[in-house]
């Protein structure tokens, strides 16, 4: 079972570095496509949008199928679309490329997480926020990457190129240890069910930790460019400084969940959060901003581990199915999250369009504790 772990964690490490490579490089794709905020926005709408369309197969798929199967079927056409994005000359082929890079993630997201929590339920103890803190770790090493690439004008194209070789390598190697056994396979709920009050609640706090994830992903590199006076790969620090906290906040969330509940935990997260993003809008200084996104990173860390977890636990419909379900409800999230934040920063400032974070990791605290009542 150890070795069970190691794997699925590397999946997660894999995903988290394909997508932080992408998100890295945004504000030099920015620039090479030569657009504003609002096409921007509209552009990174079409990868939330693949994710969103595929989200009611996905359950389906992982139920019918091994999810091993879906893993590396997913890792790997992920990893062999982002040299794709160096090549794509518009923003129109640009979002193509987005919505089935958003469709490979999506899968992969259901997929690796039906096998994080058949192991869970085998340890018999929390260990699903360790898993997303493999894919934080990730996300940071791939925002490191884009950032080194950045300051020493690395192009695109060798950039995800050598990114694709390596990740497919790493996933091929640990394909063979993922679990060959499915709780899904084992169990007799049904492939599609409508989601109950306690999956839709579930579904709107991932909705709003979601939103935080997506806008920090897509906008904080832009952010600190705009409030650095010359061209710097520091502007990648803030979104590294962000994906660093959330694998802390992620590795210790488990013992975190012992600890003080979950509810609770939501409650001091979302708290954090939005008092770092407060922190970066308000006082729009390099380090003022770097350490409140590490705050957010901090904050958001294990709101989506603690939502899988219990949603997985489902006893309405397969660990898949329901997963499935609360994503779908947290993923208009990542899908509204950045274009609105592209269209609020064209009409009024990138600065203001950034403070819808604070107001919805403030309502993680409100829902939660309505959980609690």
């Amino acid at each position: 079972m150890k070795i069970n772990r190691i794997a699925i964690a590397m999946m997660f490490f894999i995903c988290g570095v394909a997508i932080a490579s992408w998100a890295s490089r945004i504000p030099l794709i920015q620039e090479k496509l030569q657009i504003n905020h609002a096409i921007l926005g509209t552009v990174l709408l079409a990868m939330p949008l693949g994710s969103l369309l595929t989200l009611p197969i996905a359950g389906w798929l992982t139920t019918r199928f091994k999810s091993r199967y879906l893993v590396i079927f997913s890792v790997l056409l992920s990893c062999a679309i982002l040299p794709l994005i160096a090549f794509s000359p518009s923003p129109f082929i640009l979002g193509v490329v987005l919505f089935f890079f958003g469709f490979a993630n999506d899968l992969l997201n259901i997929s690796v997480n039906t096998q994080a929590i058949a192991v869970e339920i085998e340890y018999k103890r929390p260990i699903m926020s360790a898993f997303h803190g493999m894919f934080s770790l990730g996300a940071m090493v791939g925002a490191a990457i884009g950032g080194i690439m950045e300051e020493f004008q690395i192009s695109l194209f060798v950039h995800f190129s050598s990114v694709w070789a390596f990740l497919s390598l790493l996933a091929l190697f640990y394909y063979r240890h993922l679990l060959r056994k499915d709780l899904a396979q084992q169990e007799g709920h049904p492939l599609f069910a409508k989601p109950d009050a306690t999956l839709m609640g579930l579904g709107m706090i991932a909705f709003c930790v979601m939103v935080g994830e997506g806008a920090m992903a897509d906008w904080s590199s832009v952010y600190l460019k705009q409030v650095l006076t010359s061209a710097s790969g520091l502007s990648t620090a803030g979104f590294t400084a962000f994906s660093f906290a959330m694998a802390m906040g992620r590795f210790g969330g488990d013992w975190l969940t012992v600890r003080f509940g979950a509810i609770r935990l939501l409650e001091i997260n979302g708290t954090t959060a939005c008092v770092g993003m407060l922190l970066a809008l308000i006082f729009p200084y390099p380090v003022v901003i770097i350490i409140g996104f590490s705050l957010v990173g901090l904050g958001l860390s294990t709101g989506v581990p603690l939502v899988y977890s219990l949603a997985g636990r489902s006893k309405t419909m397969s660990a898949g199915v329901a997963l499935a379900a609360v994503t779908t409800i947290g993923s208009t999230g990542f899908l509204l999250g950045p274009p609105i934040i592209g269209f609020l920063a064209e009409l009024l400032s990138l600065r203001i369009a950034l403070g819808l974070i604070a107001i919805l990791t403030a309502m993680i605290v409100v829902l939660a504790s309505k959980a609690k009542d």
